[in-house]
């Protein structure tokens, strides 16, 4: 008995599934661990959303083999815009403790008191916020398991672009 691979409709869902499961675990850490999210943080979750979006309009479009491609690229471009923002975390938690940068004001002070493109600067650069590892999990902070999540979607999104098949459905 041959064993049959998903067509990339049922992929693309399964990777819009795994978003959203992520998205739910990320906002049960946030609400009920109460584990506050730095900008960098909310940045990756952005990206997250971002993939499983480009994922579920391809399952509902259901283009031809050339628009597969083009969702799959996209998704795939998504993952690596994000692993940047986790990999940027990442760097800021591995740094030594005199050169974290100086923490920051709230999110919500930001929101209330800057013009919007300074707010955006802020959450691409991060701060000491973010530099501070709160939770961790098999030995993983959270944007190591961030950039595990990248990784796995970035390769599902490529298997779909570079996979031979003429199918549609």
């Amino acid at each position: 008995m041959a064993f049959a691979i998903p067509n990339n409709r049922l992929i693309n869902v399964a990777v819009f599934l795994a978003t959203v499961i992520t998205i739910g675990i990320v906002l049960y850490m946030e609400h009920v661990m109460l584990l506050s999210p730095c900008g960098l943080c909310i940045t990756q979750r952005v990206f997250v959303i971002l993939c499983g979006l480009t994922c579920l309009a391809s399952a509902i479009h259901n283009p031809s083999v050339q628009g597969q491609k083009l969702y799959a690229f996209g998704g795939a471009s998504m993952c690596v815009i994000g692993s940047y923002f986790a990999g940027r975390q990442i760097w800021l938690q591995h740094l030594p403790e005199d050169q974290v940068p100086a923490c920051g004001p709230g999110l919500s002070y930001l929101y209330e008191n800057f013009p919007f493109i300074e707010v955006l600067n802020f959450l691409l650069k991060g701060d000491g916020n973010c530099a501070e590892v709160q939770f961790r999990f098999l030995g993983l902070s959270i944007p190591e398991m961030s950039m595990v999540a990248f990784v796995l979607l970035f390769s599902t999104c490529l298997y779909m672009a570079f996979r031979q098949t003429s199918e549609t459905a």
